[in-house]
């Protein structure tokens, strides 16, 4: 994995990341504030390429992991953030791609496939909803729609509130077994992940300042759930079974009417890409079978291209006429 440095339109540094497997290019839009070790089964090297199958290209969302905080502060908007996938893929010379979206990276993908859908040429959606974010939250236990959203709206902004104490409390945790393995049975996450795997993304994760990261939330947290129907790319969801921040209902919903649309129900929890890293990659390689058979069926479905010559002369004109010309 190597890390780069781009520039998005409005002039923040990004700071993106690159896997060199040989395959197709892989939009990866993370979640909020998490690293690549998230993604374990991704981040083989060439020699284990048959595994993943593809060139992964990502970045880190604004003010974390080396991404600059934009001049204008309040430009950590869903369509900012749309802004910077689009300086990834335009400084690796990807016109089109499938893209990947986890987590708050989901209403990424899907925002950007709405309004650029000829740079999207397959979609993943795993454990995320395209939008109302804090709506789908809590689902799994059974707590009525309106009042989950109230509360997990207003459990963030006493979260951001009280940032001073959790960055003096996580800035100085040990990450170690004990704590990895803690996680894993907190709920939000579950055992089944590799420990060290769980243990490499902790390092980072919890270094954040955590003021930024609850600020980024909030920011979202007013994008209304989004009707995907005129979406015609072929889309995959995987959802988690027993996810806290996704329920497997508000993940699967939005594609529900789409033609070209699999779902598949995971028994993890929110961090699906550790528990079921052999999944996420199968299920990839699939999209990536499934995109090819639809660009080629629509290559096919093209009309055929004029002869430049005939593309000069008027259609009306008869063949007679053509060779007095």
């Amino acid at each position: 994995m190597h890390e780069h440095d781009v520039t998005s339109p409005d002039g923040t540094r990004i700071r993106g990341w690159r896997t060199d497997n040989a395959g197709p290019p892989v939009l990866l839009c993370p979640g909020l504030g998490t690293a690549p070790e998230v993604w374990p089964m991704l981040l083989l090297p060439d020699s284990a390429v048959e595994q993943g199958g593809a060139r992964v290209l990502s970045w880190y969302h604004r003010g974390t992991m080396g991404s600059d905080r934009p001049a204008d502060e309040s430009r950590i908007e869903l369509a900012d953030h749309v802004a910077d996938a689009l300086a990834v893929l335009d400084a690796a010379g990807v016109r089109r791609c499938v893209v990947m979206g986890w987590s708050v990276g989901v209403m990424v993908a899907a925002e950007l496939a709405r309004r650029h859908p000829e740079r999207v040429s397959g979609l993943m959606f795993v454990a995320g909803v395209p939008g109302d974010l804090f709506g789908a939250m809590l689902g799994s236990l059974g707590i009525p729609a309106v009042l989950r959203r109230a509360l997990t709206l207003t459990g963030t902004h006493a979260l951001r509130a009280i940032s001073p104490i959790i960055d003096a409390i996580l800035h100085r945790i040990p990450v170690n077994t004990v704590t990895a393995t803690l996680a894993q049975r907190s709920g939000l996450m579950m055992p089944g992940a590799d420990t060290q795997a769980v243990i490499r993304m902790l390092r980072r994760f919890v270094q954040h300042d955590w003021r930024w990261y609850f600020t980024l939330a909030l920011a979202v947290s007013s994008v209304p759930a989004r009707d995907l129907r005129g979406l015609t790319c072929p889309v995959t969801v995987l959802a988690g079974q027993y996810d806290l921040l996704a329920s497997p209902e508000r993940a699967t919903k939005p594609v529900s009417m789409l033609p070209q649309a699999r779902v598949r129900i995971v028994p993890t929890s929110h961090f699906l890409p550790l528990e079921a890293p052999d999944v996420v990659v199968d299920e990839l390689r699939s999209l990536l079978r499934r995109v090819a058979a639809v660009e080629r069926a629509r290559e096919l479905a093209r009309p055929p291209a004029r002869d430049p010559i005939d593309a000069l002369i008027p259609p009306a004109l008869t063949y007679g006429s053509r060779l007095r010309t």
